[in-house]
């Protein structure tokens, strides 16, 4: 009876590690503002489609540069379209030096724009390994701001 229940002990003892590291990820908050360069690219994927390189230089809790790609599609000049993106941010968040990478989703209608972007799981590298997390961007007097909440396991 001890051995079976020793066995059952070190079977979950995996888990138990799991839910203790994502008991230990502490949440942050970063903000600041960031410019971007974005430049097409050719060829185009396919008609009605748009290909972008997106640069940006990060300033504030966050001091990185990023390198991604864009595709779009839809009418902007009607005030219809939508976009998907990746970028790989490098730089310096709390502290830690590393990079992880972005992945943005953002529609804009009649209704106003909507965008979506996370850290993309499993893309933290260096001391940033493990980072998860939302980044809101805002536009306001023309220049651009964001807000990353994150977690890092401790």
């Amino acid at each position: 009876m001890l051995l079976r229940l020793g066995v059952l002990a070190l079977g979950l003892l995996p888990v138990a590690a799991v839910s203790q590291q994502k008991e230990m990820a502490v949440s942050h908050h970063a903000r600041g503002t960031f410019s971007i360069v974005m430049k097409p690219l050719t060829p185009s994927p396919a008609e009605g489609l748009a290909r972008y390189s997106i640069n940006k230089v990060i300033h504030g809790d966050l001091e990185a540069t990023t390198v991604g790609e864009m595709f779009s599609g839809g009418d902007p000049k009607l005030g219809e379209a939508g976009y998907v993106a990746i970028e790989v941010v490098t730089g310096t968040l709390g502290g830690k030096h590393g990079s992880f990478a972005l992945q943005q989703f953002g529609t804009v209608d009649k209704n106003g724009p909507k965008l979506t972007a996370v850290v993309v799981p499993g893309s933290g590298m260096g001391e940033l390994k493990g980072i998860a997390g939302t980044l809101t961007i805002k536009v306001e007097g023309g220049v651009h701001l964001y807000e990353l909440e994150y977690t890092l396991p401790e």
